[in-house]
């Protein structure tokens, strides 16, 4: 029964190949550990909170400092996702992931992301669901759609 719900859950034929990873990041030819392996969640959870609350102090502003205005929360989402879009397309890595030593890498054997992959991410990690929904590389499905990686950057 678990192994049936688990194969269901993890997506078709990822329960066959998950004997043969040791670690993960291993399919996307990432080393095990260091700079440039796959993320661990508690790092790129820590990211996240660091963006929210960067968003968080900027919106804020934008709404003259008002904390019971209902226009806030949109005010913030709208800032988190235009920092993360625009700072993922030039720098590969949001404030937060900075200061957590992470960045986003394209897993697809490109050079850059563009600003389409990185407004498409973004706005999947906004849906909440995407992020938790993950392989046994460790990326989430927000990743898979866009074709990209959490990695280490030290």
């Amino acid at each position: 029964m678990a192994r049936d719900l688990g194969s269901w859950l993890s997506g078709p034929g990822s329960v066959e190949g998950a004997g043969n990873s040791r670690y993960p990041g291993e399919h996307l030819g990432l080393p095990e550990s260091g700079p440039g392996s796959a993320a661990p969640l508690s790092r790129r959870l820590l990211a996240l909170l660091i963006d929210w609350l960067i968003a968080g102090g900027l919106a804020l502003f934008f709404v003259k400092g008002n904390l019971l205005s209902q226009t806030l929360s949109s005010a913030q989402l709208l800032t988190w996702l235009v920092i993360g879009v625009v700072a993922v397309r030039l720098w590969r890595f949001t404030p937060g992931q900075y200061m957590a030593g992470l960045q986003v890498a394209p897993a697809d054997g490109t050079h850059s992301i563009g600003i389409g992959r990185a407004f498409i991410r973004n706005l999947l990690i906004a849906l909440i669901v995407p992020p938790l929904i993950t392989d046994i590389d460790g990326r989430g499905l927000h990743d898979r759609v866009t074709r990209t990686v959490v990695i280490r950057s030290r």
